[in-house]
């Protein structure tokens, strides 16, 4: 059974969203009922702490593997995901008098309160392609994967749905958007003749390494750094501080660092590079 998980991009709870959603006993049953299954993430309004409302849109969408309780507190458990799929175009919960989610629409035409305080909700199939057609900004495809994207069968595997042609370009963009296409090493923010940006997108956790698509495993940079990042001859610390190697680094690479050796960070801290991503860079890829 299909669903959808309410969480922020910068979780409450012990969340990550690409790799697990955490939450309370109250949502058992309706997790479980997902299990092997796919869901959508959705991002509530209501504030929490320091952080601002939220956007009120579905990002996401990832496969439940499992569930399992969680040893630090018996009445919350966790629920493994895999595939994690942001969307190049997020979706709010409402077009117009659309309703993705047919529960959440009162007769009357206004929006249910009571489904919307629901944090984990089944979804059915055909709202769930619905919402995961939404998403797709379709024009940063190539022709083959434009023809996949944009008749979404709902018998089809999502696996085969959201395949590398579909996942790269979404990818790329999503990381450009957030360093505003700009090398979070330099700072150059370089666009060719053909008006498109020279900046590249760098898994930081390679996808080989079982490194998720997601913004936050993901940093902008030119063609040369992220040559030299791939290969280990730079890494990020935690803080953002640029961290160089001994070994084999050429002589002009401080000419590429910004003059105050931090990454250029994007605005928002859901899209800031994720300390779990840089750690396993530094300790796995990073020539120290």
């Amino acid at each position: 059974m299909k669903g959808v998980f309410t969480t922020r991009v910068v979780p409450d709870y012990d969340d990550l969203p690409e790799r697990q959603y955490h939450f309370p006993r109250t949502y058992l049953r309706q997790v479980e009922r997902c299990v092997g299954d796919w869901i959508v993430y959705y991002e509530p309004r209501r504030s929490s702490g320091d952080q601002p409302g939220g956007r009120q849109v579905y990002f996401a969408t990832a496969q439940i593997t499992d569930v399992r309780p969680d040893p630090a507190n018996p009445d919350h458990f966790y629920a493994d995901v895999q595939g994690y799929f942001e969307f190049p175009r997020p979706v709010p919960f409402r077009e117009g008098a659309q309703y993705y989610e047919s529960m959440l629409r009162r007769p009357d035409g206004g929006t249910s309160k009571g489904a919307f305080g629901r944090a984990v909700r089944g979804l059915p199939d055909d709202e769930y392609w619905a919402i995961l057609q939404a998403g797709i900004a379709s024009e940063i495809y190539d022709e083959d994967a434009d023809a996949l994207v944009a008749q979404p069968r709902p018998r089809e595997s999502v696996e085969t749905f959201l395949n590398r042609k579909v996942r790269d370009p979404s990818f790329r963009r999503l990381v450009r958007q957030a360093y505003d296409l700009r090398c979070a090493v330099s700072g150059l923010r370089l666009i060719n003749g053909g008006g498109r940006p020279e900046v590249q997108a760098a898994h930081i956790r390679p996808v080989e390494h079982d490194g998720p698509d997601t913004v936050r495993n993901g940093i902008a940079l030119s063609g040369t750094v992220h040559w030299m990042f791939d290969r280990g001859l730079i890494s990020f610390g935690d803080d953002g501080g640029i961290l160089t190697s001994p070994h084999g680094l050429p002589d002009e690479m401080n000419r590429l660092i910004r003059p105050e050796r931090t990454l250029l960070m994007p605005d928002h801290p859901a899209f800031r590079p994720h300390p779990g991503y840089l750690a396993w860079h530094r300790e796995h890829q990073f020539k120290q």
